[in-house]
């Protein structure tokens, strides 16, 4: 059995908590550590005790800033513009595919009802096509998140983290 103390990336420190990476097998409590202190920094060294995070050294407005640069930078903007660039047309496909599918229902009633193979007609084959359109959408957004935006995304957390420590 092998256990991992939890570590809370965005707050900087362990949770405390521990799981087990092996199947079924319940967690059991991690060893007592002792309580690391951080001295603070020339930085930091003005901030009273409740205002800064004793793990990152930071007060929430130092880290607030930094949030708002990253915000602000290019990466994050590329980041986002290659989501919208998704998402918007594949929101418009889909609903654009369902409207049409609903209007055909409504104004072409003998149409849909064309029976293609058995009880089978066209109102049904739209219908399910519902789905395949849904899980096709799904499959895509999911291969062009992974391809072109989750390493991005990666690196600029990574590079955020290394700010606040």
């Amino acid at each position: 059995m092998v256990l991992q103390e939890r570590f809370d990336w965005w707050a900087g420190r362990s949770t405390g908590r521990s799981t087990a990476r092996a199947a079924r097998v319940p967690a059991q409590p991690a060893p007592a550590a002792p309580a690391a202190t951080v001295e603070p920094t020339s930085a930091t060294a003005g901030a009273s005790a409740s205002s800064a995070d004793p793990v990152v050294g930071r007060s929430p407005a130092d880290a607030a800033e930094v949030y708002r640069a990253v915000q602000a930078s290019e990466a994050f903007a590329e980041i986002r513009r290659g989501y919208r660039g998704f998402v918007v047309p594949a929101t418009a496909a889909f609903l654009g595919w369902y409207l049409l599918y609903v209007l055909a229902l409504a104004a072409a009633p003998g149409l849909m009802r064309h029976r293609v193979a058995g009880p089978l007609n066209i109102a049904w084959l739209l219908g399910l096509g519902q789905f395949a359109v849904v899980f096709l959408l799904t499959w895509l957004y999911a291969r062009n998140a992974r391809t072109r935006r989750d390493r991005a995304a990666l690196e600029l957390r990574w590079d955020t983290q290394d700010q606040l420590r």
